[in-house]
């Protein structure tokens, strides 16, 4: 004899058959802590001479984080500046011109030829008018004539020679001189710029991650010394299912669950993959059992992300 369900219940069991094949949907996502670390190098080589800071301890912007030793560095430094003051007294001289005891010798000089021109001058109206009354003979005349046109070109070659001295150097010398300043100026700097990059600073607020030397090492260059991870550069990586893949938008505020009980935090989709995967890269998985997913990225407040630890595995659930 068969045993028959009342008709009343057929509809209450076919909804719980079809409750029971629909898909299961995750109420999160996996996922873990990720770090962009900012690694700071010298560009120059040389011995490690100042550690300034711990690994694991938080510094501000502008704090020394370590010095390289700056010996031929500083030497070169001092040698560019003497070639400085160097070029700069020779183009100062340049530019003044002759000395002041050399312009007031040819000051005196022609003082002198002015009044010998001035006496010549007289001499030679005198002859003229003896000249002309038969008194002076021709050759007196003449005499006088050339000797006080000598003395007046003696005077205009002086004042000329006068004017060239209080003029200085020819103005291609000049250009020639600031050119040696400037170029004496650039090695200057390009050595300051060598000291400079001996003694590097954090240049922002950030976890001291890893120190990779210690004092006394010999660091060559470009060799990172400090791994410093600044908290805006903390984020979130987790992967969504294709299928849900589309819903999401950049922007989209995400809650971030850490283990330990804590509230969880909120954090900002800034990155969606363009490229699927076909497992998540992580080995802690238990519940997603897609196939097809998307990488997603999630960035905190800088305020909350500082007290974060890249690697620490998260789950991660979508505000409806």
């Amino acid at each position: 004899m068969k045993n028959y369900l009342p008709a009343k219940l057929l509809p209450a069991l076919a909804l719980l058959i079809l409750a029971g094949c629909s898909p299961h949907r995750p109420s999160g996502y996996q996922g873990y802590l990720e770090g962009e670390f900012v690694y700071l190098a010298s560009p120059l080589a040389g011995r490690l001479e100042h550690l300034n800071v711990q690994k694991g301890s938080q510094v501000t912007a502008g704090k020394p984080l370590f010095a390289l030793e700056q010996g031929a560095e500083l030497a070169a430094l001092r040698e560019a500046a003497a070639r400085v003051r160097s070029a700069q007294a020779r183009l100062a001289d340049l530019r003044k011109g002759q000395r002041p005891s050399e312009l007031a010798s040819l000051e005196a000089r022609l003082a002198q030829a002015q009044a010998a021109a001035e006496l010549a001058g007289r001499e030679y109206e005198r002859t003229s008018r003896l000249h002309q009354t038969k008194v002076a003979s021709d050759d007196d005349h003449d005499r006088a004539r050339l000797s006080y046109e000598s003395a007046h070109q003696q005077v205009t070659e002086l004042t000329a020679l006068l004017e060239t001295a209080r003029l200085g150097a020819r103005s291609d010398v000049i250009a020639a001189a600031e050119a040696d300043a400037a170029s004496a100026q650039a090695a200057v700097d390009r050595a300051g710029w060598s000291v400079a990059q001996k003694s590097i600073t954090a240049p922002r607020d950030g976890l001291v991650y890893d120190t990779l030397y210690r004092e006394g090492e010999f660091v060559t260059a470009a060799a990172p010394v400090v791994a410093l991870l600044p908290a805006e550069n903390i984020k979130v990586r987790f992967f969504v299912p294709e299928a849900e893949f589309g819903g999401l938008k950049l922007g989209a505020i995400v809650k971030v669950g850490l283990t330990g009980g804590s509230a969880p935090l909120d954090a900002r989709i800034s990155y969606l993959s363009p490229k699927p995967e076909y497992t998540p890269p992580i080995l802690y998985n238990r519940e997603n059992r897609a196939k097809l997913v998307f990488m997603v990225e999630a960035v905190f407040d800088p305020a909350v992300a500082r007290d974060l630890h890249p690697g620490q595995p998260v789950d991660v659930s979508l505000i409806h």
